[in-house]
């Protein structure tokens, strides 16, 4: 026997359980967006290192740390994409999607970056991504967050808390940049490796170190807002009035400002406590400067990125959750039932539309076969038998509600399940 191999770390199997999570959260994500008029897109996973690098920002932990880069057979340097954005906006220039249009845009898939596994927190991970571009009104930020919030409504887990913040314009955010500098300066002795190099890159990232001994001197830093353009604070205000308007809770948190170079003004965080140390399950806010920045026009931007793994797992949590993957369960008795079983089973599939039905060719006995019948979740049990065939019938039992069993015809079958789906 050959030796085991095994995943590579941080990179999971996807069981059947959880594809039925993921598929029903890409439901409910699609039906969500699409209402909006958001159309989808996929761009490939492997983009050129460069456009990373000049999007996300070579100071952040993701560049500098995370990605996934090699050089292909002909010495260019690729990598395996950490995010979704860049390639968005990348695909938008490179298909002259941007020129005098507004665009709603979204996209699904894995992601990668090398970091240190954990419960949420993988090397392979999946995010959907959602762009829009071409609105500079406050309108489209308050839309996005509203679509969110819509998703979590439809999910039925518990709510997570929206924190919200405003970075302003680049030039009030470098104004802010050299006030941390100086301030965090008489704290240097607490700094460790990756703080040394934040405050030389990018102070702003201090704001959200994991370095507990900065943790005084970050709840008592210079608050950002007060260093914001008019024109942000204007906005800002606009946009946490539409919030109040929808009924949706926020909290400031000024010392937000997200883990990407490319975001200006708007930015927030949909948080949990559900989840431990990986609060975080969808991210954004605004890019403006992000399609000039990789060769495109001037076209403002907003999006945001959901972590389908974190949502997988607080749909677990949720008591509102059908964990079952099934509708009806046909089990046939004895080899006469299986041409006729082969035979239900396709009439089924092609006249009853969104019902899961599985058929049981197990050997096992009639009893134990229920028993799976009843663990699966099925509304209905149909039992195909030698007594049923002589009449060209089935038994039919109701698994949740009567217990009710009886023998009907195939027609008879059809003409109940097409009842119950158009009912239910």
């Amino acid at each position: 026997m050959g030796k085991q191999i095994n995943s590579i770390k941080g990179m999971n199997d996807i069981l059947p359980h959880d594809m039925a999570l993921f598929n029903c959260l890409l439901d409910v994500v699609r039906k969500s967006l699409s209402g909006y008029g958001y159309e989808e897109i996929s761009t490939p996973i492997l983009e050129k290192t460069d456009l990373f690098a000049r999007s996300i920002g070579g100071a952040t932990d993701i560049v500098s740390k995370e990605m996934y880069t090699f050089l292909d057979k002909s010495d260019e340097s690729l990598t395996l994409r950490p995010e979704a954005t860049a390639g968005v906006v990348r695909a938008g220039i490179t298909n002259n999607l941007f020129y005098g249009a507004q665009k709603k845009l979204w996209c699904y898939g894995p992601m990668f970056r090398y970091e240190r596994p954990q419960k949420g927190r993988f090397r392979q991970f999946h995010q959907v991504s959602v762009e829009t571009f071409g609105y500079r009104n406050i309108g489209i930020d308050a839309e996005l967050i509203a679509i969110s919030n819509l998703i979590w409504d439809r999910l039925k887990i518990d709510k997570p808390t929206l924190e919200i913040n405003t970075m302003g314009s680049f030039e009030s955010r470098e104004a802010y940049k050299s006030v941390l500098v100086d301030y965090f300066k008489k704290f240097k002795k607490d700094f460790d490796q990756d703080d040394k190099r934040r405050i030389e890159l990018n102070p702003l990232r201090l704001l959200d170190t994991k370095n507990i001994k900065l943790k005084k001197a970050i709840d008592e830093a210079p608050s950002m807002f007060e260093y914001i353009d008019d024109e942000s604070k204007n906005e800002f205000i606009e946009l946490l009035a539409l919030l109040d308007r929808l009924g949706i809770k926020y909290q400031l948190n000024n010392k937000l400002v997200r883990g990407l170079d490319y975001y200006n003004k708007t930015v927030f965080e949909w948080t949990t406590d559900k989840l431990g140390s990986q609060s975080a399950i969808c991210s954004g806010g605004r890019y403006d400067s992000l399609v000039g920045q990789l060769g495109g026009a001037d076209v403002p931007a907003c999006g945001w990125a959901l972590g389908m793994e974190r949502i997988i797992e607080l749909m677990k949590l949720s008591s509102h959750v059908n964990e079952n993957n099934c509708d009806v369960y046909v089990i046939p008795v004895g080899k006469d039932a299986l041409s006729f079983t082969i035979n239900l089973m396709d009439k089924m599939n092609r006249e009853l539309k969104d019902i899961i039905i599985f058929a049981d060719y197990a050997d096992t006995g009639l009893k134990s076969r229920m028993k799976k019948a009843d663990k699966s979740g099925a509304k209905y049990a149909v039992i195909v038998g030698e007594d049923e065939l002589k009449q060209s019938q089935v038994s039919l039992k109701d698994m949740r509600d009567s217990s009710e069993q009886k023998s009907v015809s195939t027609a008879g079958l059809l003409k109940l399940l097409k009842k119950e789906k158009n009912n239910g």
